[in-house]
Formats: structure tokens, sequence, C-alpha cells
């Protein structure tokens, strides 16, 4: 089995597994732009977990038994230690049950400054943490769609494309608002924004 092999966990049992923390997490990538849509439009190759660093600890908890590596530099996995604390700019964790089973679930750690998240590309943008994410009618919590999409933003590939026409359509002007003033703080005239502006 090669060491880029996934075979992504479903929703449901991911958000089973999390359930019983304690502390703030959210499902993230392109299922937190599907839940905010009310809707699946793609395959996912992967699922994505956010959690704040400083409750990285809890990833062990809930992925006991399990293998952890840390992108370390990005594009290179390293084993995490047990109880090893995963320093800035570290903030991807790929997971699976052992050594011989493919990746399973992928944990983004995300930084915060008292109440607030702060995004790791731009301090500048932040969002208190109480407001960073949803819940879903089936009781799962998800990033806010208009933070999804400022990651996506970076360099968009087709699929990221396609995830911001689809939230295009749901977005609340706040919301348009938020991701707009976001955007031309990082990245200046950002294509997305004119669509913000104008749809």
């Amino acid at each position: 089995m090669g060491v880029w092999t996934w075979e992504p966990e479903s929703l449901d049992d991911v958000v089973a597994r999390f359930s019983g923390l304690r502390v703030p997490w959210w499902i993230a990538g392109g299922y937190a732009i599907e839940l905010a849509v009310g809707r699946s439009f793609r395959e996912h190759a992967d699922i994505d977990v956010l959690l704040l660093r400083r409750d990285q600890a809890a990833v062990q908890q809930v992925l006991a038994g399990w293998e952890w590596w840390a992108a370390d530099p990005p594009g290179v996995l390293c084993p995490w230690a047990h109880g090893e604390t995963l320093p800035p700019p570290v903030h991807d964790i790929w997971c699976r049950p052992s050594s011989v089973e493919p990746w399973r679930i992928q944990v983004m750690l995300d930084e915060s400054d008292g109440e607030d998240w702060v995004s790791r590309r731009n301090p500048r943008v932040r969002e208190p943490i109480a407001s960073l994410g949803h819940v879903s009618a089936d009781g799962v919590p998800y990033l806010a769609p208009e933070v999804q999409l400022f990651y996506k933003a970076k360099e968009p590939r087709p699929k990221d494309e396609a995830e911001f026409a689809a939230a295009l359509r749901v977005l609340l002007p706040e919301q348009r608002h938020w991701l707009s003033v976001a955007l031309a703080d990082t990245h200046g005239d950002h294509p997305w924004r004119r669509r913000l502006e104008d749809d």
C-alpha cells in the first residue's frame, strides 16, 4: 500500500469519533462547504477536522491507538509522538488505525489568541471562536463557509472554484463582506472579491 493511499472515514463515523470532545472542533474542507450548502456535489479524497492548536492533545485522545503523522515540513510526514506538542508552523496531521491501513482522517490545527481564532496565513484575519463554525440540522459542527473559502482562495483549484460557486448562493451579506475584506487584506485584488460584490 502506497504511503499516500487514502480511504477516508465517512462523515458519520468521524462525527461519532469526535462528538465526545469537550473542546471546539469543526468539520472542514469540502465537507464544510457541502454542509453549508445543504447537499453533496462532489467526491472527497479525504476528510478534514479542524481543532485549535491549543487543543491538539485531544486528537491523540479521540484517536487513541491510531498512528498520527505530522506534515513537518509540508510534503514530508513525520511520526507525532504521544504527548508531543506540535509547534507552528505544523498544522496538518494524517491519521490511520495502523501502519498497514490507509489514511483515514486529516486533522488541521489552527491558531488562537484568547477568545479569537487567528488565521495562520494572516494574523490580522480573525474571528471570535464562538462564531467560527455552524451546526447542521443533523448536529454536525462545521467550519463557517466564509472561513473555509478564505483558505481555499490562496491557489484555488477547480474543486475550490466549484465550491465557491456553490457557497456563493447561500452566503449572507455579512459573510460575503467578511470574506471580501479578508481576501483584500491577504491577497489584494482577488478575483473572488468581484463575484462576492456583484452576484
